[in-house]
C-alpha cells in the first residue's frame, strides 16, 4: 500500500503560499502523490496545475464534484492540468453532497448513480480525445475536446460509498477514492464489490484510495475531539452517516488515525490488509502537528504492505 498526502483546504484554511509549501514538502519527502479536494475555496484543478508542474510528484483530485461541471468542461480542465503536470494527474470525481448540490447550487441531486453513469460514459471518450454524440436522460454532450500534443487521458476514480456507486466505479472507472470510510467498511463492503465489478467488466484490479485524517501525537483524546469538531458535518450528511454507522463509529473522531507511531503503523497496516492500494493521509492539527505527522508518514511509506 502506497502512502500519499493531501494538500490544501482539507487540512484547514490555507493561503496560496501555504498550499504551495505543503505540496513542495510532500515532493521533498518522497510521497508518490499530492491530492487536493474541491471545497468552498481554492479550485482543485487549477491548484494542481500551478503547483504540480514544478514538482516531481504525481497529483490528483479527491474529489471534484460533477454536478456543476459539464463533462466537456471538466475534460478540458483535466487535460489542461494533465499537460501542465506532464501526464501525472489522477482525476477523482464525485456526485457531491446532495444537500449542497441542491441547497447551494439549485441543481438536482436525485438519481445519483444514473447521473454518474451517464457522466462517466461521456467523460471517458472526451478524455481520450474522442467525439461524443450523447443525448441521454440527464445529460446532453455533442462534440470533442481538442487538445493538441497527444495528452494522455488521466485515470479516473469515483468517490463511492453506497453499493450501487461502488459497483459503477468498478465497471466504468479505474477505481475509487473514499473519504471518512473506515477499514471495516472497506474490507467488508467496498473492496470486494468494486473488485468484483471491475473483473466482471474485464477491467484491471481497481485502485482503492482511502482518505482519513491522521495525526502523530501523544494527546490522542484531545486530537480526536478536535477532529470530531472540525469534520462534524460528516455526521449530518446522509451519505457519510450511513458509512459511519456501518463502521460502528459515532463520528470522524472515531475513525481518524491518531496516536503514537506504533498506533499509526498498526492502523495503516489494517488498511492495507483490507485491500486499500493507497492511503491518502490528511495531516491534521497545528502546523507543528502536521509537520510531525508528515515526517512520520514519510518514514513509514516504505514499510507498509
Amino acid at each position: 500500500m502506497q502512502i500519499s498526502v493531501a494538500v490544501g483546504e482539507v487540512r484547514g484554511l490555507a493561503t496560496w503560499e501555504e498550499i504551495s509549501a505543503q505540496a513542495r514538502a510532500a515532493a521533498d519527502a518522497g510521497f508518490m502523490t499530492a491530492w487536493t479536494s474541491q471545497a468552498l475555496g481554492w479550485d482543485a484543478l487549477t491548484t494542481l496545475a500551478a503547483v504540480g508542474g514544478a514538482l516531481d510528484i504525481a497529483v490528483g483530485t479527491a474529489v471534484v464534484p460533477t454536478p456543476q461541471r459539464h463533462p466537456m468542461t471538466l475534460a478540458a480542465q483535466a487535460l489542461t492540468v494533465q499537460a501542465a503536470v506532464a501526464g501525472r494527474l489522477t482525476l477523482g470525481v464525485g456526485a457531491g453532497i446532495g444537500a449542497m448540490v441542491t441547497g447551494m447550487l439549485g441543481l438536482p441531486a436525485d438519481r445519483r448513480v444514473a447521473r454518474m453513469r451517464e457522466y462517466l460514459t461521456v467523460l471517458g471518450p472526451l478524455l481520450r480525445g474522442e467525439s461524443v454524440d450523447h443525448h441521454g436522460e440527464t445529460l446532453t454532450a455533442v462534440g470533442a475536446v481538442q487538445i493538441p500534443g497527444g495528452v494522455p487521458a488521466p485515470p479516473v476514480l469515483v468517490a463511492a460509498m453506497g453499493p450501487q456507486m461502488v459497483r459503477l466505479a468498478g465497471e466504468l472507472a479505474e477505481g475509487t477514492a473514499t473519504w471518512m470510510t473506515g477499514p471495516r467498511v472497506l474490507d467488508a463492503h467496498i473492496v470486494p464489490a468494486i473488485t468484483a465489478a471491475a473483473a466482471g467488466a474485464g477491467r484491471p484490479a481497481p485502485r482503492i484510495v482511502a482518505g482519513l485524517p491522521v495525526c502523530h501525537t501523544d494527546a490522542e483524546d484531545d486530537v480526536r475531539t478536535r477532529i470530531a469538531e472540525r469534520f462534524a458535518l460528516a455526521t449530518q450528511v446522509p451519505e457519510y452517516r450511513a458509512t459511519l454507522d456501518r463502521e460502528g463509529a459515532t463520528g470522524p473522531g472515531d475513525i481518524a488515525i491518531v496516536g503514537t507511531a506504533a498506533r499509526i503503523r498498526r492502523a495503516l497496516t489494517r488498511l492495507g490488509d483490507a485491500g486499500v492500494t493507497e492511503f491518502m493521509a490528511v495531516p491534521f492539527g497545528t502546523s507543528t502537528e502536521q509537520d510531525r505527522t508528515v515526517e512520520l508518514l514519510a518514514e513509514l511509506a516504505g514499510g507498509i504492505r
